[in-house]
């Protein structure tokens, strides 16, 4: 999954003036057990293969910036053990549970994150964001970090319950945050 991701990504940045796109603001997005694969891009990347017979390998496989929503960052103590059994297997090498426990492999090139997630989240532990947030700061990556108190596992963009739109906070918060990173209208920020 994490070949796919990355190559999902060096072919957008590929495309991107035949598809009228800027190859420098490319993002991923995940939630879950697909905020796993979207953290584990956020940190698992490279800059290409010049030597690669394929253009496309040729081409960075880091996303711009991420958006991490209720999403598996460890395979620690704190993991959701179904993603960590589906994903590593029931008795996995210590050395892999390190290497996909992504709050662990953030370096200062790791791309700025938007992270939410909820304190009453049942399947997957809020400490997943928390130790990823903390773990960016570390680096000094730029986050936006929003635990809030209420709201379900997969609650997605919320319900009826937040807002007359049905959009939980979290969406407004995340598009204020796109146009600060110049992925909404306007220039980009220096």
């Amino acid at each position: 999954m994490m070949w796919d991701v990355q190559r999902a990504i060096r072919y957008v940045r590929a495309n991107a003036d035949k598809w009228g796109l800027d190859p420098n603001r490319i993002g991923v997005m995940g939630s879950s057990a697909g905020g796993h694969l979207a953290a584990t891009a956020l940190t698992h990347f490279d800059a290409g293969n010049p030597g690669a017979a394929d253009p496309i390998d040729r081409i960075s496989s880091r996303p711009n910036l991420g958006i991490l929503c209720y999403a598996v960052i460890t395979m620690g103590a704190n993991t959701h053990g179904s993603s960590k059994s589906f994903l590593l297997g029931d008795n996995p090498d210590p050395g892999l549970v390190e290497l996909l426990s992504n709050e662990k492999q953030v370096s200062g090139d790791t791309p700025p994150v938007f992270i939410f997630h909820t304190f009453e989240d049942s399947a997957v532990k809020v400490e997943n964001a928390l130790d990823f947030a903390a773990a960016l700061r570390v680096h000094k990556v730029p986050f936006s970090l929003h635990i809030y108190p209420k709201g379900s596992h997969g609650m997605g963009l919320g319900s009826a319950q937040w807002d007359p739109d049905n959009r939980h906070p979290w969406t407004n918060e995340c598009a204020r945050w796109l146009k600060e990173q110049a992925f909404g209208n306007g220039a980009p920020r220096n």
